[in-house]
Parts: C-alpha cells; structure tokens; sequence
C-alpha cells in the first residue's frame, strides 16, 4: 500500500546533455554537518505526551538553533512520525504538509459486531469522503472532501479493530472513527494512533529525541557520523514531485525569481500541465518549486518557450554564475 507521495517518478528525458562545474554548488550529501543543521529535515517518532510545537521547540534546542518546524499537527496523545525542519528548510513545510499520512489505528466499537460487517462498512469509507472537523480543531468547522487511500485492516479482536489508513492531509481519524461507528450504528470511537507516514517519509526513518540528543553529543565530541545518518537533506521532501534539472547557467536567474524557459533544461520526469514540479541543479540540489505551463512531452517537442512558472525558491542567490549573453543554450 502507498500513498501517492511514495510514487517517486523513475523515467528521466535527456532534453540536452550537460555537465555541471564543480566550481559552483555542491551535493546534497556533500554539505557539511554545520550546513545540514541549518537546513535540513530529521524524522522525529514523536513520544505521547508533548504537543508538536513543543518537539520542534525540543528539537531547536537540542540542535541549539534559532528556528525549526513540524510537518502538521499531532494531537499530545498521538505518537509517531513528525517531521521536524531545520533552519533554512522550514520553509518547505508547505510542501510536506500536502503530503497524504498513514496511520497504524485502533479502533474500539460499542457494542460487539460480526467481522464481515466491520469489514464491509470500513471498507466503504475507502475513496471520497465528506468529513466534518471536529469542535476542537485548528481549521474552520464546515464540511470538506477529503481522500481514504486505503484501509488495511489487520486484527480484529471482540470490539477494537487494528487498522491501517492512508489519507490526504487534513484527515481527522478521531473523526473518520467516529463516522465508521454511526455507519456501523452502534458508535466507536478512537482508542489509539500511531502516524507512520508524512508524504515520502515512513517509520523506518524514525529516530527518538533521545537518539537525536545522543548523536549532538557525540558531533560536539567530534564525532559527526550519527548525526549525519539522522538529518536528511530538504530534497529528500520532494521524491515523489516530478523534476527538471536545469543547466548551471540557468540557476541564478531562477534564485531571482524567473521563470523556467525551455532553453535552460538539460533533463526532466515524465509531467501534465498544471503540475507542481521541483527545479534542481544537475547536482540534484532543490532550487525552487514551480507550476508546469505545458507538459513534458511538448517540453521535449518544443525548443523555445515558457516551461514553467516558479512558486517557491529555496536556493539562496549567487551561488551559481549569471548568465551572459555569450552563454545563452540558444547561442550555442
């Protein structure tokens, strides 16, 4: 079972063959432990107990950094995946906060049930709902469609039922739990959540604050090695978006602000028009996220015109030359 976000595109269209200087950049796995404090994304198993402000404040100062933020709220007794962004990379919480989450849920029904009915009333929940928030929640209370991925039910002992769910962000499963029991018509509520997933990141990349703490101590020691296991570079947020990279000589004008022309690709995932799709360097380091004006096929076709329109750029300007005239792809 996936979530769209684990769909990582594969096929890549060479559009020009290019290389890229060393004089300019560096790969994401080259920054320095400093650099990736800074900016960079770590998976916390988020205890019972704390809010999730309260773990990135933990986090911060852990770290001993000035900012940090979290992929979306888990209510204090709800444990499990929180993704927690570092320095620079809080801005690329929007990115993951799209992201559909899976839960690991267990459910306790009223009154006892036959298993066939359990199943079949869960199982019609799976597609489009319609979910009302509950009182106590942090967007405003009207009714709004919301996806059910799946429903993988895994156990289900007299009255609670062990399931897993994957949902488009801004699921309530305290809710959805609730809608299954008055569906069922003897009510249920919620008696246990575990998150397992946010868009591309999943349970075997969790650590414990304990853990996190741990491998600080040993980088102040000097020993960095734990510490870079742990932080993930802010690319690892956009796997599953279809990408462009673009030629060295186009990066800067984008850090600026620019838009994509056709001119300045060198290679590109398979994409429809009016698709989000990450900007990289041939060293695969994250420049912006854009909005995609034609698809990759005419991208391919075409060898002029506008690509994309930038929405978001995370790449700090200056970093890569500035294209003169002479540089021009189409001069060349």
């Amino acid at each position: 079972m996936k979530l769209p976000s684990e769909n990582i595109p594969e096929k890549v269209l060479v559009k020009r063959d290019a290389e890229t200087s060393e004089n300019y950049g560096i790969l994401p796995e080259k920054r320095s432990t400093k650099e990736i404090m800074n900016y960079g994304i770590i998976n916390i198993n988020k205890p019972k107990g704390p809010t999730s402000h309260q773990v990135a404040d933990y986090v911060k100062k852990i770290l001993n950094l000035k900012k940090a933020g979290h992929s979306g709220t888990l209510d204090p007794a709800v444990t499990g995946s929180l993704v927690i962004t570092l320095g620079k990379a809080t801005r690329i919480t929007q990115v993951l906060l799209k992201g559909g989450k899976e839960y690991l849920c267990l459910m306790h029904i009223h009154k006892p049930l036959e298993k066939e009915k359990i199943k079949k009333v869960m199982n019609e929940f799976i597609g489009e709902i319609t979910q009302l928030p509950p009182v106590k929640s942090s967007v405003k209370r009207q009714k709004r469609k919301r996806s059910i991925y799946y429903i993988k039910i895994l156990e289900i002992e007299e009255q609670d039922v062990l399931f897993y769910v994957g949902t488009q962000a801004g699921t309530y499963i305290r809710k959805l739990c609730h809608d299954m029991g008055q569906k069922l018509k003897v009510g249920a509520h919620m008696a246990q959540l575990i998150r397992t997933k946010v868009g591309p990141f999943n349970e075997k990349e969790m650590i414990s604050l304990h853990e996190l703490k741990d491998a600080y101590e040993f980088y102040k020691q000097g020993n960095d090695k734990e510490l870079r296991k742990i932080i993930l570079p802010p690319e690892t947020a956009i796997r599953s978006l279809p990408k462009i990279w673009i030629l060295d000589t186009t990066v800067d004008s984008l850090t600026h602000g620019a838009n994509l022309n056709i001119p300045g690709i060198s290679k590109l995932n398979e994409f429809r028009k009016n698709e989000d799709v990450a900007i990289l360097t041939l060293k695969n380091e994250l420049v912006g996220l854009a909005a995609s004006e034609i698809s990759s096929k005419e991208i391919m076709e075409k060898e002029k015109g506008l690509a994309a329109k930038t929405k978001k750029v995370f790449m700090a300007p200056d970093i890569y030359p500035k294209m003169e005239k002479n540089d021009s792809p189409k001069n060349k």
